[in-house]
């Protein structure tokens, strides 16, 4: 929300009024995390039940954590990170992606006939895990998510740069041995995970990472295997185009944070 909600949309929030629809309290709520003056507002646009109702949590919170251990800011900072950065179903599929990329690596060495096997994979080695960074099925915690204000694109981001932060290093380095050019190997790769963003805002990160990879295979690999020969996306003539590409897509993916309000239909 760019714009402060008015005095009358905080009180309706205030009360509860349920006639508010789901983008306007989810932008509300969004808003009031880092503005001071309308949680002010909302404070004083609380009705008196809320007002003893919260005086009575916070005297109960206080009296269990006087009673409690003191609190330690190690975990804290690493339930944190956690929440907004990590899910562990992540990991087998960053292990899978890193080991089929060594895969390729070494078959390229016994193949070196063949074309490129790191450049033909690495534009969609991050399209699985991104795809699983925002799946109900891989996500105990899912429902708790959904539910937080800042769960919708800023969420996504977070945990795709997870997966980035483990795969850049891996591409660079197989695409480093085996002498591929780095912005052929990485450059296609975060235009493809920009892409599965921007598409994901619409159709869902799932199909969008599936229909992207398919495509991929379908349009580009197997013609190259046919071929023997790597196509002209590829050649180092084109890294200015796939330059512009992803920042073309990676800017229309910030757009898109609308699209990912209802986590429900984004699965």
């Amino acid at each position: 929300m760019t714009t402060h909600p008015s005095l009358a949309v905080i009180t309706r929030y205030a009360e509860g009024d349920e006639r508010l629809d789901d983008a306007t309290v989810w932008s509300v709520e969004v808003h009031l995390e880092t503005c001071v003056g309308c949680r002010a507002q909302l404070a004083g646009a609380a009705t008196d039940d809320t007002r003893l109702l919260l005086e009575r949590v916070a005297a109960e919170l206080d009296g269990g954590i006087t009673a409690g251990p003191a609190p330690v800011r190690v975990h804290r900072v690493w339930n944190a990170l956690q929440r907004r950065w990590l899910v562990w179903a992540l990991l087998p599929w960053l292990f899978m992606t890193v080991a089929v990329l060594g895969c390729a690596y070494l078959l390229e060495l016994a193949r070196p006939d063949l074309p490129s096997l790191v450049l033909l994979l690495a534009p969609v080695a991050p399209l699985p895990a991104v795809a699983v960074a925002w799946s109900r099925r891989a996500d105990p915690a899912w429902e708790l998510i959904a539910g937080a204000p800042a769960a919708g694109l800023t969420m996504l981001l977070r945990r795709t740069a997870t997966v980035l932060a483990v795969l850049v290093p891996a591409l660079a380095l197989v695409g480093a041995r085996s002498g591929a050019s780095l912005a052929l190997v990485l450059l296609p790769s975060l235009s493809f995970t920009a892409a599965t963003i921007a598409l994901g805002a619409v159709v869902g990160v799932q199909r969008a990472a599936i229909g992207l990879g398919v495509a991929w295979v379908a349009a580009v690999v197997l013609p190259s295997f046919f071929t023997t020969r790597l196509p002209v996306v590829l050649h180092s003539e084109s890294v200015p185009v796939w330059a512009l590409v992803t920042v073309a897509l990676a800017a229309f993916a910030a757009t898109r944070s609308a699209g990912y309000r209802r986590l429900s239909s984004r699965d």
